[in-house]
């Protein structure tokens, strides 16, 4: 029972040690014993170093903080560190009194400071306390005495600022309760700083009077009780009074000097250093005070040597901050055109911002911060240069002009990351991998090689990731190689390709439209708006680019639509009617260098079955059929679509021209890579030949 009492008693003695405020409460015993309790020389000498340090300390402090309130406490500190050092400065008196002696640190500021010579150590004491009192402790009172005032002044408003922000909801009460308190720890702060300024000016006050005290006390001791002659008594404990003074008054100025600074500065995001360093560093000031203070050098009588060194200095202080300006600038420039196509996604807050949300880019790209390198516009090869040929690309393959991609960061996304969006809904991603290549095995690659393993992100083909050194073996080995950014670029062609119908907006064809009645009035003149709409004109072309069709041959399509809008404005059958005059270009699409289509067709018996079920839907044409007959159609086309793949064809069928587009919507979800073709669609001269047939048992 003993022990556990014991044990008990001794955790508590711990736990009580352990608290920061049992070791306040512990110094502050300790600073009220140094005024009373007599101390050995050893323990002063100690004590006058600790005070030396937490002074060298809180001035460094209040130089490296960014904003006063980061010390908010120094008021508090303040009066700490003037109790001890009146704590100091009485039981260093004690000892001189006693013992004619205060110790070696105290001895050291007697006679190496002062050089031994106590009518020097008075001048220098009463110099130092007369900068501390009159210049830095008057001027920091005043500065907090007047910023105390201005933050009470500005109370009012700035609640009525926090008020209005919380009406409105742009903060929460969290946050309104933070930047509340944050004003009134402010408000305390100054006013603190204010009070806390007359501390170090009592503390000079009895300084002096200490020392004082001291030198009369000293010489009676010396003279009257040890019978000491006349000066040497006066020497003798001047310059341990003095030495005591110095001790403890150079500590005092650093925080006199402390306090000067922490209620001058004002809210930055950097220390004092760099904010001094960064507004004093003007390239005309310190050319021209290098000039003025060299021609100085030339006034008779002036020693030169000080004046060219200065000069010199001033010079190279110049030299160096138009190098450094210059560099900054360069850096600037080239941060700026790297991030010119990257925009950064802000949260909206006013109903300005959230109306440009309404405004949704055709097409968007955004990347992980890994992937920022692709878009360097210093690079020889970069992501925005890639964009400029697939744009050029696109036009020659279908006519269509690629709206601006924006590229944007998101650092919600893996830094290796990509993702593709188009108005704004993400349809494709991908990762990719900077310091590696992508190795897609062919049909003859013969063995395998070691690599990350990953997905071909355009057409979802199985590829390893290998390093550079690995380049030749795998192209020897029957891999396509390709670098990272050729990847991307891939896949936004691939993506560009199969939205091509939802990049195609109104506003680009109204612009198609102008620059082919610039150069072919008659073209357009009667046809749009009096016989077809622009959104008539921009169905038909959607239809084209959904099953790939090139419309650059604007002004051949409009003729088409001109010749038959008479008798049905119907996008889908327009657009069949289009396709019949394409048929030059649908066949170049498909035909190998032998001039030769490979094709499968659809069996007689499931041709007939389909044109006898074809129908008028509130969708346009379609199979009147049961979905087991649906399934199994779909199934058949699959099958037949591997073989021809596998023998190294571009998958087509062909077929009759009434029922191309319904067969054509019956598979699109389901086989969107398919070609469909109708017989009227193949040029002359083009010979076909046929693969499989597509059968439904």
């Amino acid at each position: 029972m003993a022990t556990t009492t014991s044990t008990e008693s001794l955790n508590t003695l711990r736990n009580l040690f352990r608290s920061k405020d049992m070791v306040m409460a512990v110094g502050l015993v300790f600073i009220v014993a140094l005024l009373i309790l007599p101390l050995p020389a050893g323990i002063v000498d100690l004590l006058v170093t600790i005070n030396l340090a937490i002074s060298i300390g809180i001035l460094l402090l209040t130089v490296y903080i960014n904003q006063p309130m980061e010390f908010s406490v120094f008021p508090t500190v303040l009066l700490l560190v003037t109790l001890l050092r009146l704590g100091i400065n009485i039981s260093a008196s004690r000892l001189i009194l006693l013992n004619g002696d205060a110790g070696k640190v105290i001895e050291t500021f007697g006679t190496l400071i002062v050089g031994g010579n106590y009518v020097v150590g008075v001048v220098i004491f009463l110099m130092l306390m007369i900068i501390q009192f009159v210049v830095i402790n008057s001027g920091a009172g005043r500065v907090a005495e007047v910023s105390a005032r201005f933050t009470l002044d500005a109370m009012p408003g700035k609640q009525l600022s926090i008020d209005a922000d919380l009406n409105a909801g742009l903060i929460d009460e969290h946050e309104a309760r933070a930047r509340r308190r944050s004003i009134e720890t402010e408000a305390d702060f100054y006013g603190a700083m204010d009070g806390a300024s007359k501390f170090v000016r009592g503390d000079a006050i009895a300084t002096i009077i200490i020392m004082l005290v001291n030198i009369l006390g000293g010489f009676v001791i010396g003279v009257v009780q040890r019978g000491m002659p006349f000066m040497d008594a006066l020497q003798s404990y001047t310059l341990v009074t003095i030495g005591a003074g110095l001790a403890v008054q150079i500590p005092a100025l650093l925080i006199s000097a402390a306090s000067g600074l922490i209620v001058t500065r004002s809210t930055s995001e950097a220390s004092l250093g760099t904010d001094l360093i960064k507004q004093v560093s003007n390239f005309n000031t310190l050319a021209v005070g290098a000039m003025i203070v060299a021609l100085m050098a030339f006034i008779p009588g002036l020693p030169k040597l000080p004046f060219f060194l200065v000069s010199g200095g001033l010079g190279a202080g110049a030299y160096f901050v138009n190098r450094i300006k210059k560099e900054e600038a360069l850096l600037l420039q080239q941060q700026q055109q790297a991030a010119a196509p990257i925009q950064v996604s802000t949260e909206p807050e006013t109903p300005e911002d959230m109306l440009a949300m309404v405004l949704v880019d055709p097409m968007e790209l955004e990347i992980g911060y890994s992937l920022i390198p692709l878009i360097d516009d210093e690079a020889a090869d970069n992501l925005l240069r890639r964009v400029t040929g697939i744009r050029r690309q696109l036009m020659n393959e279908l006519g269509l002009i690629l709206p601006v991609v924006r590229i944007r960061d998101n650092l919600r996304l893996a830094p290796q990351a990509y993702r593709i969006k188009i108005r704004g809904q993400e349809v494709a991603r991908g990762e990719l991998m900077l310091d590696y290549l992508l190795a897609i095995p062919g049909s003859d690659a013969d063995e395998t090689i070691q690599g990350i393993k990953t997905t071909e992100p355009a057409f979802g083909l199985p590829a390893l990731w290998v390093p550079e050194p690995e380049r030749g073996r795998a192209e020897l080995m029957g891999y396509t190689v390709v670098n990272p950014i050729s990847v991307l670029s891939t896949h936004l062609t691939e993506v560009a390709r199969s939205f091509a119908p939802d990049l195609l907006n109104r506003q680009m064809v109204q612009q198609m439209l102008d620059q082919l009645k610039s150069k072919s009035p008659a073209s357009v003149q009667g046809v749009v708006p009096e016989m077809l709409s622009i959104g008539d004109v921009q169905a038909v072309l959607r239809n084209l680019l959904r099953e790939r069709v090139p419309i650059r041959d604007l002004s051949g399509i409009l003729e088409v639509l001109a010749n038959h809008a008479g008798v049905t404005r119907d996008p889908n059958i327009l657009s069949e009617a289009v396709r019949q005059m394409m048929a030059n270009v649908l066949s170049s699409q498909y035909r190998d260098d032998s001039g030769t289509i490979h094709v499968f067709t659809l069996s007689p018996k499931l041709e007939q079955e389909l044109r006898g079920s074809l129908s008028q839907t509130e969708n346009g044409l379609g199979f009147q059929i049961d979905a087991g007959l649906a399934q199994s159609i779909l199934a058949a086309t699959g099958g037949q679509m591997e073989k021809v793949a596998h023998e190294g064809y571009m998958p087509i069928l062909l077929c009759p021209r009434e029922i191309r587009l319904a067969f054509r919507r019956l598979v699109e979800r389901s086989l969107s890579s398919l070609v469909v073709l109708a017989f009227s669609e193949i040029s002359q001269g083009t010979r076909v030949k046929a693969h499989g047939m597509v059968e439904v048992k």
